[in-house]
C-alpha cells in the first residue's frame, strides 16, 4: 500500500494503533488523576458542611407532659422541675467528662442571661458525678443558672435520656414542646425558644 507514492510499512497499522491506544490510556489516566485530586479537595469541604450542619441540629418537636424531677440541688435543698411551671425551661442534660456538653455551656449561659427576665430558665442536671466535682464545675464555667447532681440518674430515667448532651425543652404548662441530641448553638436557640418564651 502506498500513501501519496510512498511504501507504508505492514507494521505501521499496528504501530499507529498502539500510539492511538496509549494516547488514550493516557487521556483516560490524567483524568482519572484530575478526578482523584478534585475529589481530594473537595473532602475537606464536604467534611466541614456536615459538621455545620451537625453543629445547627434540629430539635424534634414533641408534645407530652414533662416527668416529675425530684432532686436535691448543690446546697442539700429540695428541687424539682415543677418548681419552675409558669416559666419555659430547658432541661439541659450533662457530664462534666463530655466535651461536647462543656462546649455549649457558654452558649446557655449567655441565652440564659438574655432571656431569664421574660420567664426562662435553664435547669442544667448533671448525670452521675458526685456533688464535689459538679459544683467545681458550675462554678469554673461561671454559671448562674440552677445545676442539680444527678447521682442516681433519677431525671436520666424519667426522661430517658441515652446520648449526652441532651436538652428538653418544657413551655409553661409543663408540656415538654422539644427534644435536643447534641449541642445547641445560639442561632437554634433564637429559632426555636426564643418564639417559645415570646408565647408565638
Amino acid at each position: 500500500m502506498t500513501v501519496e507514492g510512498q511504501k507504508i510499512h505492514p507494521g505501521a497499522k499496528k504501530i499507529r494503533a498502539r500510539n492511538m491506544q496509549s494516547i488514550f490510556l493516557l487521556i483516560v489516566g490524567t483524568g482519572l488523576i484530575l478526578v482523584a485530586v478534585a475529589v481530594i479537595l473537595l473532602i475537606p469541604k464536604a467534611q466541614a458542611a456536615v459538621q455545620q450542619n451537625a453543629a445547627f441540629a434540629v430539635p424534634v418537636q414533641v408534645n407530652y407532659p414533662a416527668p416529675e424531677v425530684n432532686l436535691t440541688d448543690l446546697n442539700g435543698q429540695p428541687v424539682a422541675l415543677a418548681d419552675f411551671r409558669g416559666q419555659v425551661v430547658l432541661y439541659n442534660a450533662w457530664a462534666t467528662w463530655c466535651p461536647p456538653c462543656k462546649d455549649e455551656m457558654p452558649t446557655l449561659e449567655a441565652y440564659y442571661q438574655d432571656h431569664h427576665q421574660a420567664g426562662f430558665v435553664v435547669v442544667a442536671i448533671e448525670d452521675g458525678e458526685p456533688n464535689a466535682e459538679v459544683a467545681a464545675f458550675a462554678k469554673s464555667y461561671g454559671l448562674s443558672f440552677p445545676v442539680w447532681p444527678d447521682p442516681k440518674w433519677v431525671a436520666t430515667t424519667s426522661f430517658k435520656t441515652e446520648v449526652l448532651p441532651a436538652s428538653f425543652v418544657i413551655d409553661r404548662s409543663g408540656i415538654v414542646r422539644l427534644s435536643w441530641v447534641g449541642p445547641i448553638t445560639r442561632e437554634a436557640l433564637e429559632q426555636y425558644v426564643t418564639p417559645l418564651i415570646d408565647g408565638q
